[in-house]
């Protein structure tokens, strides 16, 4: 295969980011602004999720109106090693200068639906969307110290670094996927961000043979908040430091979006005992 520098793997990896978005500029017809506005004193909070028992594996949700509790379950071992294997094999890949696959954990397809765009009918949406791992709440600070002081370290460490990561799954926390929305200001918001507000429930399918499911819980959380707990503020500062980790460093945080993980299906085609089967209680 013909390999490529590492600065055309940059430019080639940050157009896959456009995935996601329906075009490269908004405009007044596709803003939510005119029914509702979710923005005060310069940033957004979701009214729709209670995240204060996420550590008792509980997250309250207002989905079509109604709140109801739900119970956070962990990734099942089988979607642990695809993801962790997978991530490897990637990185191996990126360390030889060959260009980033676009299946696999890393790209997930949004599913959400729920508040109206003025350009739509249709409130469903699905987005492709850039999808990763926190580390452990209690080494999350650590986590974040170390690509903070290795931000500017030769490509090669760097790569180490996050191999060393994936090679020890108990580091990672098992019950949230992660991701940003990078185009949502106030003067343009996504789909996915109005149907997350409106009702934050979202299913993620990775396009891989094992293929899995999560249906989720999604809480957005604007770095621009200030009533974050220590934990949402260390979580957003992570999603956004390793999301610069080779893309770059941007001028701005995003807005951080968690997937608390509520079901979890195998829908591997072929396979008996998939097709659609609940892999968690």
């Amino acid at each position: 295969m013909r390999k490529i520098t590492r600065r055309t793997f940059l430019k080639l990896t940050a157009l896959s980011l456009l995935f996601g978005k329906t075009s490269l500029f908004g405009g007044e017809m596709e803003h939510s602004g005119r029914r509702k506005n979710y923005w005060k004193r310069g940033y957004v909070r979701q009214q729709t999720v209670d995240a204060s028992k996420i550590w008792e594996d509980k997250i309250k949700a207002r989905i079509d109106g109604k709140w109801k509790w739900y119970t956070i379950r962990e990734l099942p071992p089988e979607f642990m090693e695809w993801n962790t294997k997978s991530r490897l094999r990637d990185l191996e890949n990126i360390k030889q200068r060959k260009p980033p696959s676009l299946h696999g954990p890393h790209s997930g397809m949004v599913a959400t639906y729920g508040a109206g765009r003025l350009d739509s009918e249709f409130t469903l949406n699905n987005a492709v969307k850039g999808m990763g791992f926190l580390p452990r709440k209690d080494i999350l600070p650590e986590k974040i110290k170390l690509l903070q002081d290795t931000m500017n370290s030769p490509f090669e460490e760097k790569i180490k670094i996050l191999q060393d990561l994936y090679k020890n799954p108990d580091l990672l926390d098992k019950k949230r996927q992660t991701s940003l929305e990078l185009y949502t200001t106030p003067e343009f918001e996504t789909h996915t961000f109005l149907n997350l507000m409106e009702n934050p429930v979202a299913t993620v399918v990775f396009l891989d043979i094992p293929s899995y499911e999560i249906r989720t819980i999604a809480q957005l959380l604007d770095p621009n908040d200030p009533n974050l707990t220590e934990w949402e503020r260390n979580a957003v500062e992570y999603v956004n430091l390793i999301h610069s980790y080779f893309h770059g460093e941007f001028p701005k945080k995003f807005i951080t979006i968690i997937f608390h993980i509520i079901e979890v299906f195998d829908n591997s085609p072929g396979r008996k005992d998939a097709m659609g089967r609940r892999m968690v209680p």
